[in-house]
């Protein structure tokens, strides 16, 4: 991918974050396109320490982002088998490309972060989801 593409995108996510209001409850989703690695590696407090792969050069950016957002990034904190943290599996490779960054505060809530096998959502990406457990309040009705 080109240079310049990627720092617009980067550019563009880091000034939709700012946008929303830290009260607000956060996850981001999406094809991060690299690889944060097995381990934490400096990013503790991000990374949950189980991952597929080992990290490339490219995935610092998804690291960094999340530490700069005081994010964690949900699929590294649950241990899985393979099946359930490959996200994008061709004839030929199989990678854990795809993440959910909650806010770090907001850890608590996430009960599981999982690919669902089998399920195919586009070109060979498969469906990771995120279980949240969010308790809404009951209003008090006055009779």
């Amino acid at each position: 991918m080109d240079v310049e593409v990627k720092r617009r995108f980067w550019e563009g996510l880091d000034e939709i974050v700012r946008n929303v209001p830290s009260a607000e409850r956060l996850i981001i989703g999406g094809e991060f396109n690299g690889h944060i690695g097995p381990t934490a590696g400096g990013y503790g407090e991000v990374h949950g320490g189980f991952d597929f792969e080992d990290r490339n050069g490219g995935c610092a950016s998804p690291l960094n982002f999340a530490k700069a957002f005081e994010l964690v990034i949900a699929n590294s904190t649950f241990s899985k088998r393979e099946e359930h943290l490959v996200t994008f599996q061709s004839a030929v490779a199989k990678t854990q490309i795809d993440y959910l960054l909650p806010r770090r505060c907001d850890r608590g809530l996430c009960k599981d972060c999982k690919v669902i096998p089998g399920e195919i959502l586009a070109t060979k990406h498969r469906l990771l989801v995120i279980d949240v457990d969010i308790m809404l309040k009951k209003k008090k009705r006055f009779v």
